[in-house]
């Protein structure tokens, strides 16, 4: 909704300028005083390898013969693209948070904000560029009374200015300390308007969101403090999970139709991001 899916035309990599500094040519001046024109910054550009993922809907001979009327056909079809696209987007969702780890997948929030701030991220070496380091804050016994202690040491780190995390998104156990938190603080008008909880969660400014553990790949609990003004998800406008034309297997009485994606979740500023860890 915010506009951070960029689709880019081609190019070997995915490069996004770097915006983790305000410009350092601003000053006062009078009349004609000589105007700073320097430049700025030492590096310009973070770099992301393309990824590539994709997904088959295939039918034999005998199920396009089976189905060969016009309404059989066409529920076949939808029914396996239903799939094909659902199946498309978990594992998305598995690589949105991923350490990019596995062979060919995506460097998710996993990769681009680290438990200890460090890695080598967009081809810049944290150890060296220390503004690239992100923020981080490990938690001691995570309880409903302690979650927001927490969360207000981390989001302090994180603020710069008017800028601040606009999201945060948590594994199972932080979201039900925040959540139960805040059950407590609940106060009712009428009996009528009572409810077991929210419809949804904020903190600060923020929207706090759950999602699955298992889409986290880790056992830990987690919470990203994300500043999605300098997140993006890049993809190749012609592979943004894109329906390639029907193909016939030569050694096979079957038809396959691929769906493909290539892209990759790039940063821009990795010292306003965030993750609050057990």
């Amino acid at each position: 909704t915010k506009g951070k899916i960029k689709k880019l035309d081609g190019g070997y990599e995915v490069v996004r300028p770097l915006d983790y500094a305000e410009n350092a040519t601003f000053q006062r001046y009078s009349g004609y005083d000589t105007l700073n024109i320097s430049a700025s910054d030492v590096l310009s550009a973070a770099k992301y390898s393309w990824v590539q993922s994709a997904v088959n809907v295939t039918a034999s001979g005998l199920e396009l013969r089976q189905n060969s009327g016009k309404n059989q056909i066409i529920d076949l079809a939808m029914a396996r693209t239903k799939n094909a696209m659902r199946t498309a987007s978990n594992n998305m969702s598995v690589d949105l948070y991923s350490t990019g780890a596995l062979s060919n997948q995506m460097g998710g929030l996993g990769h681009l904000i680290q438990t200890d701030g460090g890695g080598t991220v967009g081809g810049i070496v944290s150890t060296t560029y220390t503004f690239w380091k992100n923020k981080f804050t490990e938690q001691g016994t995570p309880s409903k009374t302690s979650i927001k202690g927490d969360m207000n040491l981390l989001w302090l780190q994180c603020v710069r200015g008017t800028d601040k995390p606009d999201l945060i998104v948590s594994t199972h156990d932080n979201f039900s300390y925040y959540w139960e938190s805040l059950q407590d603080l609940q106060r009712y008008a009428s009996a009528d308007e009572a409810t077991a909880g929210f419809q949804a969660l904020k903190y600060v400014t923020a929207d706090v969101i759950f999602d699955s553990n298992d889409n986290f790949a880790t056992t830990g609990e987690k919470m990203y403090f994300l500043n999605t003004e300098y997140l993006e998800l890049c993809v190749h406008r012609d592979a943004n999970w894109t329906q390639l034309e029907e193909k016939s297997s030569v050694n096979q009485d079957a038809v396959v139709i691929p769906i493909i994606f290539q892209g990759q979740l790039t940063c821009s500023n990795r010292s306003l991001q965030g993750v609050l860890f057990d």
